[in-house]
């Protein structure tokens, strides 16, 4: 698993205090996984924001992080995570939208491998140098059009897109292992985070919940 390189304790938004809150608040909220509640308290949120933000990283909303892009609230962070955890192999996960790297760097205490792709070349080379600075070294980290996914290295324990599909990525499905998850917003106005799951017998597909995610976009820029 990756190791992540603590910040100092510090005051305010930077403090062990806050960080309690949120995770107090995920658990208000139904996350029960120890493990996630865990790892999303020793992650320093305010680091993937911008420094004028630092103050709500906290707190349960989305923010910008350029590019017309989001970090997610914390809440949905934790849900789609609690999901691939429970899955039975941990050894490689597939994340389509690396964004500010912030799941990313949840996903690397996770899983041994994270394989990450990014369409925007300003996102990647921030990110790449975030997650080096806090000490994830096990994410592979690519500037490319993730809509395809990676069926060269498939197949993944987990897949987790971070951008909300047109439609239900069906493409994605064959490279899942036995076992394997999908988690991904799909919708356009309205949208809804489904699960897909491969089992011997095939697929089971289940709906969950509301979200607003930014679109998945084909391309790179």
């Amino acid at each position: 698993m990756g190791k992540l390189i603590m910040l100092q304790q510090g005051s305010g938004m930077t403090s062990v205090r806050t960080r309690t809150r949120m995770i107090e608040r995920l658990r208000a909220q139904g996350i029960s996984n120890e493990s996630i509640l865990t790892i999303m308290g020793q992650i320093p949120r305010h680091a993937f924001v911008d420094e004028a933000l630092a103050h709500k990283a906290y707190d349960d909303f989305s923010l910008p992080i350029g590019f017309a892009q989001t970090i997610s609230q914390p809440y949905i962070v934790a849900r789609m995570s609690e999901l691939l955890y429970a899955v039975p192999k941990h050894n490689k996960v597939l994340e389509i939208g690396t964004g500010c790297g912030y799941q990313t760097a949840i996903l690397a205490k996770i899983f041994k491998t994270v394989h990450t792709i990014e369409r925007i070349a300003g996102l990647v080379r921030n990110t790449r140098d975030r997650l080096n600075s806090l000490g994830v070294h096990n994410a592979r980290l690519r500037h490319a059009d993730g809509s395809k996914g990676l069926p060269e290295l498939a197949p993944f324990d987990a897949i987790i897109i971070t951008a909300a599909a047109p439609i239900v990525p069906e493409h994605l499905m064959d490279q899942l292992n036995i076992g394997g998850r999908l988690v991904f917003p799909v919708g356009d106005v309205d949208q809804e985070l489904r699960m897909i799951e491969r089992l011997d017998e095939g697929f089971t597909e289940t709906r969950l919940e509301k979200v607003k995610f930014v679109p998945l976009l084909p391309g790179i820029s």
